[in-house]
């Protein structure tokens, strides 16, 4: 019953996508979106600029789509500025596939999402399409918990200038600039450009940020043919902070980072820290998307990407063996010495590029799509130890493996309208090839590994229109890959496979709205969590036999009064393994709760509009208690908690100029908690921050 309690008092996202025109698109993404919204599937339409822009003054994507439903957002450096993520459903983010305009995003390897390589993405994004479960068939990996495709900007019609500007605690800046050219060359051409600055100090002690984004799109339109040239991207250094803290300090120190720790010589005390402890990477994305129209029912869309990533982390490790980096013992004054201490930078330099082509179908009572993927990936995995005391070792290399990956998919889908009845079918065929070589051994980096899957995963549904609205209900069965760590771990790790139901009613009372949607995702050797993280903050998994996750959603929206707009959603689930060995002890626990999947997590908002363009607005979520790992010991639990936010908006239009002035506060109430962390020698917790401040001002001109 708490959760029904605390589900009336805290408050969360408002779905405004229901009911807000989508004049941020162009018509063929209103197209796409509206045959998502048709699909029988668990889904949130999200218009970035309407629903998100009022809290988007320098967090990562994560962090701002947080009260989504079924959404928990984590943020290592504490304020939502750096490395940040998210999961849908308890399901993490190497199971979530997210997409940029239909484009894979998640890292071939790891299968992980990294945000805090394409900073400030939201500015330029129009829509967000959040499919929870496994969904319908896409371009990336299989999703386990939800596809979240990222939709960006299209150019505008008209000339146009933006800036933001936005400042906050722990001196978070934000700088952005845009422009639009407006349609020039007969009205065929149109460009658009951005850049975004965003620097923050962290939560977290030395955890800063200095991110640089950045997006050119140039479109060119004729009768029956659409191009669009996109490349966007970014550059990251931050300071690690993935270490997390024991719960003893966090009670007492919860600011305290361990990363970059330089100890005296009986290792019992802290005598500085390295200041370059720090991760850097750049990634610039490429994309080419053709849109040709055949005639009035076929129209064939073709995407040609490329990505290129590459950086490294820079760490101090003291103390160490010259033979751990493939170097021989030195002698100094004729004694020989055996150990020193090193600064070594792990490097990652990679390829990915591909293909993605549909063709579109239409016609009066039958919509049908086919598609073809293929893609391939490229990495160099590589190593460099300098020693701190001997300056003639210097950029040695002390390993190096490469890493290749390929994909061939096609997926045929069909949307059949009968009467009252909508039909819907999906057949989806992955070819994967994944392998690895060592080139040097060093440090126990790499592994020589050669592995192939072809997965069929067939997918029904159907809707039925109701006045008002529809009920649905799908079925999905779904199988993916285990990821780069999970095979080094264990190179049997076996692949998942998923049985995915979901019913649904969406239904307008008026000005109102209600979606609610039960689901039951039945797992075999599921990856879950173990509670560990490797020497990247990267969290372990293990495969945990037969597992489930089930339970209800609901989302709404009500206008209270023409000033007054209240909006939630709540998530009430159970997330088991069932019959869980356990890793220490090979005991089997029974049926066990899934690590860091919570069984409440609801969300309520209630916005006053005292006068025109001024908005103020309150949201907060409840999030249940969790385990960080398997075994549902007490020791491991992180307790429940609520978190408010207040933000405040007011628009000021000048002849040709509109401006913005923005106040965002999260964790109003300054609440101390953890929602995520691991067990080493006891529960280490990733530290959250208490109230954020943050003020911003945009301003745009149009011609």
């Amino acid at each position: 019953m708490k959760g029904f309690f605390i589900l009336g008092l805290c408050a969360g996202p408002i779905i405004f996508a229901q009911k807000k025109p989508q004049d941020s698109l162009n018509v063929k993404e209103i197209e796409s979106v509206n045959f998502t919204r048709r699909l029988p599937v668990s889904k949130d339409i999200i218009n970035v600029e309407k629903d998100l822009g009022d809290r988007n003054l320098g967090q990562d994507l994560p962090i701002l789509l947080k009260n989504q439903t079924s959404v928990l957002s984590t943020s290592d450096a504490g304020n939502g500025v750096g490395y940040t993520g998210f999961r849908i459903r308890g399901v993490g983010g190497s199971s979530i596939n997210v997409m940029l305009n239909g484009v894979p995003y998640n890292d071939s390897e790891s299968q992980g999402t990294y945000f805090v390589d394409v900073p400030d993405l939201a500015s330029s994004a129009s829509n967000i399409i959040i499919q929870r479960g496994v969904g319908t068939s896409s371009n990336g990996v299989s999703a386990f918990g939800a596809s979240v495709n990222v939709l960006t900007k299209d150019p505008s019609e008209k000339f146009y200038l933006k800036s933001d500007a936005s400042f906050g605690s722990f001196n978070t800046q934000k700088y952005a600039a845009e422009i639009g050219s407006g349609k020039f060359l007969n009205n065929k051409l149109s460009l658009f450009a951005r850049y975004s600055k965003i620097h923050s100090d962290g939560y977290v002690d030395r955890a800063f940020s200095d991110l640089d984004s950045y997006q050119f799109t140039a479109l060119y339109e004729a009768k029956k043919t659409k191009l669009r040239f996109l490349t966007f991207g970014g550059k990251e250094k931050t300071y690690q902070a993935w270490n997390g803290i024991d719960r003893e300090t966090w009670l007492t120190n919860p600011k305290f980072n361990i990363s970059g720790a330089i100890y005296d010589p009986t290792f019992s005390k802290i005598i500085g820290f390295y200041n370059n402890e720090t991760d850097n990477y750049k990634q610039n994305h490429y994309q080419l998307l053709w849109e040709q129209i055949l005639n009035k029912n076929w129209n064939l869309e073709t995407t040609f990407h490329y990505t290129k990533g590459q950086g490294y982390y820079d760490n101090y490790k003291q103390d160490a063996k010259f033979s751990t980096y493939n170097l021989p013992n030195i002698f100094v004054n004729n004694t020989e010495v055996a150990n020193t201490d090193f600064t070594r930078k792990k490097w990652l330099n990679n390829d990915f590029y591909g293909a993605v082509s549909t063709l579109y179908g239409k016609f009066n009572n039958l919509d049908v799509n086919f598609g073809v993927v293929a893609n391939q990936y490229f990495g160099r995995h590589f190593g460099n130890v300098s020693g701190v005391q001997f300056p003639e070792i210097n950029a040695f290399e002390y390993y190096r493996n490469t890493s290749l990956k390929n994909e061939i998919s096609g997926f045929a889908k069909a949307l059949v309208k009968v009467n009252n009845f909508e039909f819907f079918g999906d057949l989806q065929v992955r070819n994967i090839g994944y392998s690895t070589k060592i080139i040097q051994q060093g440090d126990d980096e790499g592994v020589n590994l050669d592995k192939n899957w072809l997965f069929f995963n067939p997918k029904f549904g159907i809707n039925y229109k109701i006045i008002g609205g529809k009920l649905f209900f799908s079925y999905a069965h779904a199988h993916r890959e285990p990821n780069r760590d999970d095979l080094f771990s264990n190179p049997e790790t076996q692949a998942e496979k998923l049985h995915d139901f979901e019913a649904g009613l969406e239904k307008k009372l008026g000005n109102a709205s209600l979606t609610a949607n039960v689901y039951f995702m039945n797992y075999e050797n599921q990856l879950v969590y173990n509670g560990q993280i490797n020497n990247v903050g990267e969290f372990i998994r293990v495969n945990s036999g037969k597992s489930y996750r089930a339970g209800i959603e609901i989302a709404t929206i009500i206008p209270l009064s023409r000033k007054f707009l209240l909006a939630g959603n709540a998530t009430f689930s159970q997330n088991k393994n069932k019959n869980f060995i356990s890793e220490n002890n090979l005991q089997n626990l029974g049926t066990t709760s899934i690590s860091l999947s919570p069984d409440i997590i609801s969300n309520l908002s209630l916005q006053y509009s005292p006068i025109q363009n001024f908005n103020l607005k309150i949201q907060s979520q409840y999030v249940g208690k969790q385990y960080l790992d398997n075994t549902e010991n007490k020791l491991y639990q992180l307790k429940d908690y609520v978190v408010a936010d207040f933000l405040a908006n007011y628009q000021l239009k000048i002849n040709r100029n509109d401006f913005t002035f923005k106040l965002l506060v999260n964790n109003l109430f300054n609440k101390k908690y953890v929602n995520n962390g691991f067990v080493y020698d006891g529960p280490y917790y990733f530290s959250q921050s208490g109230t954020i401040v943050s003020i911003g001002v945009s301003w745009k001109f149009f011609k």
